[in-house]
């Protein structure tokens, strides 16, 4: 399984569809990871009436872990409620923190779970959070 993952997560860091520029978006933020210097540009298209994600895309440059992790979130996400999203994003970071490690748990968050054993790696966290810490963020702000 740990290899299936492991495909997946470098399938996704090479050759992201998601890697691109919207031409049409609402909202759009810069994240960064000063660690070790990994930065995206994330971009989402809402629906009409703001309540459901229907494009995504980023951009920008880092690590294997960040560019798969960006990729796969995005993937996971379109076509979600932002209600839903906002749940499969702190799914996500409670099983990356270990805070959940029930499989069933997990399953909400789809192709993401390749990232489960990320915190065996401590100094790859950061990585492997930083697209779904800027989209929380972002989410959050749209709120205000």
């Amino acid at each position: 399984m740990d290899d299936l993952y492991n495909d997946l997560i470098m399938e996704h860091s090479m050759n992201s569809p998601y890697k691109k520029d919207l031409k049409c978006c609402n909202m759009c933020a810069m994240g960064h990871n000063p660690n070790c210097g990994d930065e995206l540009k994330l971009e989402i298209k809402l629906s009409d009436d703001k309540k459901i994600i229907e494009d995504m895309a980023f951009s920008g440059h880092g690590c294997a872990i960040s560019q798969a992790s960006a990729s796969i979130m995005i993937e996971t996400l379109i076509g979600k409620t932002v209600e839903e999203a906002k749940e499969i994003i702190k799914t996500y970071i409670a099983m990356i923190k270990r805070e959940i490690t029930d499989e069933n748990q997990l399953k909400m968050i789809e192709d993401a779970i390749a990232f489960k054993n990320i915190s065996n790696m401590p100094a790859r966290v950061k990585c492997a959070l930083l697209a779904w810490h800027t989209l929380e963020d972002m989410l959050e702000e749209s709120k205000k």
